[in-house]
């Protein structure tokens, strides 16, 4: 009979993507029919998609159905997957989460700092929305969240509901797989890394080549003087060899952010007075990528999507759907329940970690304590993206305050109390928790 699958989000320029992927795999993975399904500001959008989906379908010859709505409970009924690659507030409040903490000379990123926790306030009522719909129209459905920041959401979801088919996943893992497979110039089907950490701190920890140890060449290809692997929308700034040699671990590119702060900050200082934010700069590949969209002899994914950053982004999202449906038992890098994987995290935090996939959903591989080198970090982010999940469902001024001055890109609580003022301010058409006027706990 097929699956049926439904795309939250449906409307984003991500979404070409994910068709070509499940057209790839149809032999595998029957997709019955696709909804895509977005809110009224994203009409337009999602009218473009769905026309370009259908001509994609259509070009491949596939049996899928192309439904697009504005109904999102209408498209739930009776889904198998669900997935969701959201953006509340679109990409204006993007440019907010970005210009407002470089206007304090802060680090503005989409994922990380002050954005990253913006971006979590307001996406993570959303995404609890969603779940209270599944499990009451499709409660056999697996979640499947592509919707950043991805760690911090998959917390939130295992701190505050009972929801057990959620998944998060991100597409950086298998970018530094990739990366790192060409700088051993071996093909990637060979080479297998063990991940794990959390969701933009990850670090590859274990190599194998046709499941031979490579420890010691992986890392020594890490030093070299091209081991630039990073992301299309993160500056690839070389890592000192020696630090990278003083690790013993793969890192994550987004720990940039944090182990090369001062220079990172410097050039988004530059780039922001010159010319505005990575978001400013997203906007318009999306103006232009909706205008390839529009083409009615346009039947494939233009090439031009991978500028925007969404590389592997059909391979991470189809490869674990399938695997799912399959059965296949197949090893993928993912967020979900720590369980005892990661040793010196407690053992009911989310965790990125390379997991067993199987119909029951991931199995994380065991994989011991995180270095010493590393630990200190990753556990600062992990406090931070629980408080915020924590302040994200109740609204508490005072434990927003506290999660945002726990993360090391704020340089002190003044400033912090600052950004948190002004971006509450900014974004309180999507943060109506910090503004019941009949809460009193927690006012600051």
């Amino acid at each position: 009979m097929g699956i049926k699958v439904v795309t939250i989000g449906g409307g984003s320029s991500y979404t070409p993507e994910l068709i070509e992927g499940f057209i790839k795999r149809y032999h595998e993975l029957p997709v019955r029919e696709l909804w895509l399904v977005d809110i009224e500001e994203g009409r337009e959008k999602l009218e473009v998609i769905g026309a370009l989906a259908k001509r994609m379908v259509e070009e491949a010859g596939v049996p899928m159905e192309i439904k697009v709505t504005l109904d999102r409970r209408e498209a739930l009924m009776g889904a198998d997957f669900v997935t969701t690659q959201l953006r509340v507030g679109l990409l204006d409040a993007r440019i907010k989460d970005e210009r407002i903490p470089l206007s304090h000379r802060v680090l503005g990123q989409e994922t990380n700092g002050a954005g990253g926790f913006f971006k979590g306030l307001r996406t993570i009522p959303v995404i609890l929305d969603i779940i209270r719909d599944i499990e009451e129209l499709c409660p056999e459905a697996w979640l499947i969240n592509f919707t950043n920041p991805a760690g911090m959401i998959t917390e939130a979801v295992l701190r505050h509901t009972d929801f057990k088919r959620f998944i998060g996943l991100c597409n950086v893992p298998l970018g530094m797989h990739m990366g790192l497979s060409q700088l051993l110039d071996v093909d990637p089907e060979r080479l297998r890394v063990d991940f794990a950490g959390l969701n933009h701190m990850v670090f590859g920890l274990n190599f194998y080549l046709d499941g031979r140890d490579i420890r010691g060449k992986a890392m020594d290809a890490l030093q070299r003087p091209d081991a630039h692997i990073s992301m299309a929308n993160i500056m690839a700034e070389p890592w000192d060899p020696d630090f990278i040699r003083g690790l013993d671990v793969m890192p994550c590119p987004y720990l940039r952010y944090y182990w090369k702060h001062g220079d990172m900050l410097e050039k988004d200082l530059k780039n922001f007075e010159n010319n505005g934010t990575r978001a400013e700069v997203v906007k318009e590949l999306e103006r232009e990528l909706f205008e390839l969209y529009r083409d009615p002899k346009l039947k494939t994914k233009p090439k031009q999507l991978e500028e925007r950053g969404g590389a592997y982004y059909s391979d991470a999202a189809c490869e674990l759907i399938s695997s799912i449906y399959n059965d296949r038992g197949d090893i993928q890098v993912v967020n979900t329940h720590n369980r005892g994987a990661v040793a010196n995290l407690p053992y009911d935090c989310a965790v990125e970690v390379s997991s067993v996939i199987t119909k029951e959903g991931p199995r994380p591989l065991t994989v011991g304590e995180l270095p010493e080198e590393v630990i200190g970090i990753v556990r600062q982010i992990k406090t931070f993206e629980r408080l915020t999940a924590d302040a994200a469902v109740s609204g508490d001024r005072v434990k927003a305050l506290t999660a945002l001055n726990v993360n090391p890109l704020i340089p002190s609580d003044r400033v912090g109390r600052i950004i948190l003022e002004e971006m509450l301010t900014s974004h309180r058409e999507y943060l109506p928790n910090f503004f019941n006027t009949f809460k009193s706990k927690g006012e600051v």
